[in-house]
């Protein structure tokens, strides 16, 4: 059984709006795309284009239709790694390869020790670890760690590459154990809920939910466009002729 740290410096992590995410799969691309040549790289792709399809992702968006009182609406739903306070993939794993860092909270895996036995992943509720056939170990989200702490990177750019990419700023990033940080706030505005909290792994990452629909239609200010008057002639003819 591998042991958990007793707390962490910090507690860094994800806050996604689930009233702004339009799921255009942009946060998904751009993960793949920094992750096949970062931390848990590569990221494989086995027959991409035939019958077998397989290959590992660390973020994925599901699409739902949800019904209220007030209509139906498309939720789009993001699921990665959550980096939960007390991971359940963390303390079965066997051999220590999974691991929670005390300097910020971030839940990692060491591909030197993984033995690829996926006790991890049955143990992970939210199916957020993902088993690389072609190498025999798993792999998961790493809040881009390659990234969040390069230097070489102005600070604006060291979030995570699915935040950098989110063109809604549905995504954000920050210490959520600061109750002073944007994203504590943020969570706190909005009524940020853990994923599935009955469970009891507490979950650093939060979802904000979607905000309730209004009746209120949004008022027009353009005047009423007057009816276009018919062509005489050829022209007028072949119009009528294509409108009926």
């Amino acid at each position: 059984m591998t042991c958990l740290p007793s707390q962490s410096g910090k507690k860094l992590g994800l806050v996604i709006d689930l009233d702004t995410c339009v799921g255009c799969q942009a946060c998904v691309t751009a993960c793949k795309e920094w992750n096949t040549g970062g931390h848990m790289a590569p990221l494989t792709d086995i027959d991409p284009y035939g019958g077998n399809v397989d290959g590992v992702w660390f973020n994925r968006v599901h699409s739902y239709e949800h019904t209220t009182e007030m209509g139906g609406r498309t939720v789009n739903f993001p699921r990665s790694c959550l980096h939960c306070e007390t991971p359940a993939c963390v303390t079965v794993c066997p051999t220590g390869a999974s691991y929670k860092r005390a300097s910020d909270g971030i839940v990692l895996i060491d591909e030197d020790k993984c033995i690829g036995c996926k006790l991890c992943s049955w143990a992970c509720p939210y199916g957020a670890r993902e088993f690389d056939r072609d190498v025999g170990v798993m792999k998961k989200c790493t809040l881009c760690v390659d990234r969040i702490y390069n230097d070489n990177l102005a600070e604006e750019d060291r979030v995570p590459a699915c935040v950098a990419a989110c063109p809604t700023s549905a995504r954000h990033f920050g210490d959520l154990g600061d109750p002073a940080s944007a994203v504590s706030q943020l969570v706190a505005e909005r009524g940020g809920v853990d994923l599935m909290p009955e469970l009891g792994y507490h979950p650093t990452n939060k979802y904000l939910p979607p905000r309730a629909h209004t009746k209120r239609a949004a008022s027009v200010a353009a005047p009423a466009l007057e009816p276009v008057r018919a062509e005489g002639g050829f022209l007028g003819w072949v119009d009528r002729m294509l409108s009926n």
